[in-house]
């Protein structure tokens, strides 16, 4: 499974999100000293679940981190993250991708 598909199904699964865009940025950082050259390692994340409500953005950052442990122990070299609760207004580069 590629790593765009584990994210996916760890994200499904441990948050049980109502929306999960995931978009693969590595190109943007391709030949840049600290990147893996994999295809598949930096990620920009938007993700509105009922989980983050009441939670810091620390908080919420700690919980998708924990749940991709892995991922990132081993080749995802950076996550941007937009974390939100419903109701919560979406980050405005975000809320165009609708």
């Amino acid at each position: 499974m590629s790593v765009t598909g584990r994210l996916r199904e760890k994200l499904m699964i441990g948050l049980k999100p109502i929306r999960l865009d995931i978009i693969n940025e590595s190109e943007l950082h391709a030949g840049h000293r600290n990147s893996p050259g994999t295809g598949e390692s930096h990620f920009r994340i938007l993700i509105v679940s009922e989980a983050f409500a009441g939670k810091s953005r620390v908080d919420r950052h700690r919980l998708v981190n924990d749940l991709l442990k892995d991922e990132l122990a081993g080749g995802v070299h950076a996550l941007a993250l937009a974390t939100v609760a419903p109701g919560e207004a979406l980050p405005k580069a975000s809320a165009s991708h609708t």
